[in-house]
């Protein structure tokens, strides 16, 4: 198995672009997201991203870029020009994803994010039920979805995701389903189906709202859901992640296998690896304060002793989990520093033996897994 973190000149990378704007702050939203008031300074942000991209390609030892991700906040509020522009930064890269909100597509059709060279759109939807939505604190419906996913298809993207949550407030079994039908009905190459999760220092964190499923209903919406992406033909690459005829995200998957990844834009993170010595970086959130000083950058070294868990926190997701092998490549420790963990994980029926990756029924206890590998 192809290992992409060893870190080599060659050795591609990812970027992550962040936009940090939106048209209005979601009550579940822990990303780095700001409503935006006024006119949306376009020109300056793209200057500032420029400057960020040239240092951190000179950090990474001007490796090529083959996945950018234009996350946020809503990129869509950005002109076709600015993602034309920074892309030419990036000859390389042959999977691009823009996340677009299907109310919030600002600047004409998608004819012109894919001329910029986008090659795939990731659309929040997150529900089809209207109460759901308003709940959410969407600004959209849901024939905006099926509205957007038609723009999409007619622009010439044969990529695409769309985003879709469970477990929401007084939600059944059959509520769930009927939304993830209404989601498949679009045929998306992709799916990202996730539970919502109450994530601090959100506004459903300081007034959380009622009627949330317990671990047993929960448990029972994801028995269902992932018995009709099956049935629908989506694969389950990963904890959340499920696609038809190899559309797996190469972007993410490099997350999960411990790769390298720049991280440009206010707030972004990222990962890189120099002379088996593994670093993180991180951006100034605040949209006004980055744009002052766009290279300014905190860069902290990963302790050995965190290693371990950093690995497995990400490779574990994936269904198939990675070869045995890939973990001394990935982290410059033995495979021995996390034998007794996985040993008992084994015999305990949460483990495959022969490489690492969790089994069905481990993959339902992941975080409390992930934990073993953290402690010290």
């Amino acid at each position: 198995e192809e290992n992409p973190s060893a870190g080599s000149a060659m050795t591609p990378v990812g970027c992550y672009v962040h936009f940090p704007w939106c048209v209005r702050k979601c009550p579940y939203c822990d990303f780095n997201s700001h409503p935006l008031r006024g006119d949306l300074d376009a020109s300056g942000y793209l200057a500032a991203l420029q400057a960020d991209f040239a240092g951190e390609a000179e950090r990474f030892g001007n490796r090529p870029v083959d996945t950018v991700y234009f996350g946020g906040g809503t990129p869509s509020l950005f002109p076709p020009e600015v993602f034309k522009t920074l892309l030419g930064l990036m000859p390389d890269a042959v999977e691009i994803t823009m996340e677009a909100n299907p109310g919030a597509v600002e600047h004409g059709d998608f004819h012109g994010y894919r001329e910029a060279g986008v090659t795939r759109i990731s659309l929040g939807a997150q529900s089809f039920d209207a109460s759901q939505l308003a709940g959410l604190g969407r600004i959209h419906g849901r024939a905006d979805t099926a509205a957007a996913v038609d723009r999409v298809k007619d622009a010439g993207f044969t990529s695409f995701n769309i985003d879709l949550m469970y477990g929401l407030p007084n939600q059944s079994v059959e509520d769930a389903m009927h939304d993830l039908e209404c989601a498949i009905r679009l045929v998306p190459p992709h799916l990202s189906w996730y539970q919502l999760t109450i994530e601090p220092k959100t506004e459903f964190a300081r007034r959380p709202p009622t009627g949330l499923p317990d671990s047993d209903l929960a448990a029972d919406i994801e028995a269902a859901g992932l018995e009709v992406l099956a049935r629908h033909g989506y694969g389950r690459y990963e904890v959340s992640a499920f696609a038809r005829d190899g559309q797996e995200c190469r972007h993410n998957l490099n997350y999960w296998r411990f790769g390298d990844y720049m991280g440009v834009g206010a707030g972004a993170h990222g990962k890189f690896t120099v002379d088996g010595t593994i670093w993180r970086t991180v951006k100034s959130a605040q949209p006004r304060l980055y744009m002052r000083c766009p290279t300014e950058t905190a860069v902290n070294e990963v302790a050995t002793a965190d290693l371990p868990g950093e690995f497995m926190m990400n490779a574990l997701r994936l269904i198939d989990g990675v070869d045995i092998d890939a973990f001394t490549p990935a982290t410059g420790l033995p495979v021995d520093v996390v034998r007794a963990v996985r040993t008992e994980l084994v015999s305990w029926g949460l483990m495959h033996e022969d490489r690492l990756a969790l089994t069905a029924r481990g993959l339902q206890h992941l975080d409390a897994i992930v934990a073993r590998f953290v402690e010290p």
